[in-house]
């Protein structure tokens, strides 16, 4: 390997191979380090469920859903709730990511093969207002192939990039410092780690067998966040969701530990919004675990009842789907890490779905066969199954208070009474009498139903919980688990990272969610869910785009 390249991209995730493919396909020489072995290429994008946020695409146009770039825009805003000096940048990056979504973005990644499941879910559905978060219309596109889907174009342009001589991969190479001579980022020094055969996703070794020291006169970081660095979540956990908890599972692999923030803010380079995050509060412990505290989160369609953990129901609009880091405030304010739902045969059949491409068999897969099986049959999708069969945080009983005493068994806390739930439950039954409620909840199952993507495939159709006829009955103990990072490096809208005085550092630029996925955190507060992967997108190739334009 030479110690000289036109631009080394530290992270060979989703932002880190567009960034490098883009400065490869302009013709740079191009070195792409990451401290995993190969099988990890791709990061923690490989275990995504693959959803990209769109605007007016010809799938929602198909759906019958009627959006629009100042409907996006409006949604975007309302739920960032930019209000800090810091947020100039990511604004003018959330407003540069909307007119993208909604104009080239599609067509760019269709042309590279990349294909998307037809029906469009609804994801991050508000509640509050029209001015306040959340998505008015369905945005959420599930990619053909799920996050392997997503990477695979990315995959193809590396390697053949590397083909051609332009891109090199240093894997196993750790980032330790990055190298600044007068005042601009030249290059990077490191350790090598000791090779390792470990299965994708598992933690690697950190044996030290070497170092290195190389050179370039762009470096891109795109490292990712911190959503495995427990610690440094409970460091930067906000006041604003109360107390952080003393358990947390895990919805990303054990690499993803923010070490490389430190890093370049050692080398000048300034982060800000450390205390945005984003977390869920649907999370269950993995039966069959890659990494350490393995959660998966379940993604609901409306009809579960929320409980905390001590028997009361949710208040809305905290219902299953709508409202994130709401949920999340209100459950923090309880004093307990957990909190329940529970719901029926009916409603996991057809509302539970798995975050993740491996609990997604049939569309990683490209299998209609497999999704179609779905839509018929009394079961849910055999991933869902196995959990609800192996899962320590599911419970299957006949009778409510079967199922109470198996919670409170579980939990060890005996704060449930099966006499309060009934008089919950049976209230919310009674109102299905009739085609309208005063029943908030009920009012949201009726307006999700009225989408038809929903009422295919994400809203089972109403219905009494306790009538036997729709058994057995479940609860789920839901877990906090932690996944991604709403702020980091403060860049500008050409990705360079600025110092604290809000100059470009020469040299260093950043991308994905080292770079709260464009400018220090476009999302601001809260996401409107999709863009994850699309902020990767997006910030990799302006990244990469802006740092081959610099090389002389």
């Amino acid at each position: 390997m030479s110690d000289t390249f036109d631009v080394i991209v530290v992270g060979a995730g989703l932002a880190g191979l567009v960034a490098a493919t883009e400065a490869a396909d302009a013709g740079k020489r191009v070195l792409v380090l990451d401290q995993e072995p190969e099988q990890s290429l791709g990061g923690q994008a490989f275990w995504s469920f693959g959803g990209l946020f769109f605007v007016d695409s010809p799938e929602q146009r198909r759906m019958g859903v009627k959006d629009s770039h100042a409907l996006a825009l409006t949604d975007w805003l309302g739920t960032a709730a930019f209000d800090r000096p810091e947020d100039h940048w990511p604004r003018r990056w959330a407003e540069a990511y909307v007119d993208f979504a909604a104009s080239e973005k599609r067509r760019w990644l269709y042309d590279m093969g990349m294909r998307w499941f037809p029906v469009v879910g609804w994801a991050e559905r508000g509640g509050h207002g029209s001015v306040g978060h959340g998505n008015s219309v369905p945005r959420f596109h599930v990619t053909w192939g799920t996050g392997p889907g997503v990477l695979e174009p990315f995959v193809r342009r590396a390697r053949d990039a590397q083909a051609r001589g332009k891109l090199q991969f240093g894997f196993r190479h750790r980032v330790d410092e990055l190298m600044v001579e007068r005042g601009a980022v030249v290059g990077v020094r490191g350790s090598l780690l000791a090779d390792d055969k470990v299965e994708r996703g598992k933690p690697s070794s950190r044996e030290i067998t070497g170092a290195f020291e190389l050179r370039a006169q762009a470096v891109v970081v795109a490292s990712g966040g911190i959503g495995a660095n427990h610690e440094l979540v409970r460091k930067y956990w906000p006041e604003r969701l109360g107390a952080p908890p003393a358990h947390m599972l895990c919805g990303v692999p054990a690499h993803v530990d923010g070490r490389m923030l430190d890093i370049t803010e050692a080398a000048g380079a300034q982060l800000i919004n450390r205390d945005r995050m984003w977390h869920y509060v649907e999370g269950i412990e993995n039966w069959a675990p890659i990494w350490p505290m393995h959660a998966i989160r379940i993604l609901p369609g409306p009809s579960s009842l929320w409980f905390d953990a001590t028997g009361k129901r949710l208040p809305g609009p905290l219902w299953p789907g709508f409202d994130t880091l709401g949920t999340l405030e209100h459950l923090r304010r309880t004093g307990y890490d957990y909190s329940w739902f529970i719901l029926d045969q009916q409603i996991i059949r057809k509302e539970f779905a798995l975050s993740g491409s491996e609990q997604n068999p049939d569309l990683t897969g490209k299998s209609w066969r497999q999704v179609a099986k779905r839509a018929v049959g009394k079961h849910a999708p055999a991933p869902v199954e196995a959990f609800k069969q192996h899962g320590r945080d599911f419970i299957v009983r006949n009778t409510l208070e079967e199922l109470v005493a198996g919670m409170n068994q579980l939990s060890g806390d005996a704060l449930l009474d099966a006499a309060q739930l009934r008089r919950e439950i049976e209230a919310r039954d009674l109102q299905f009498n009739n085609p309208y409620t005063k029943d908030g909840q009920i009012m949201a199952i009726h307006n999700a139903r009225r989408y038809r993507g929903d009422k295919l495939v994400r809203a089972a159709k109403p219905h009494r919980i306790l009538d036997p006829a729709n058994g057995p009955l479940i609860a789920v103990r839901l877990n906090i688990l932690t996944r991604k990072t709403l702020g980091g490096l403060h860049t500008d809208l050409h990705a360079r990272v600025l110092d604290p005085s809000g100059a470009p550092l020469p040299g260093l630029y950043a991308a994905g969610e080292a770079a709260g996925f464009g400018g220090g955190g476009l999302h601001g507060y809260r996401a409107l869910e999709g863009s994850f992967l699309g902020g990767c997108l997006f910030s990799g190739r302006i990244a990469g785009r802006a740092a081959a334009a610099a090389v002389a």
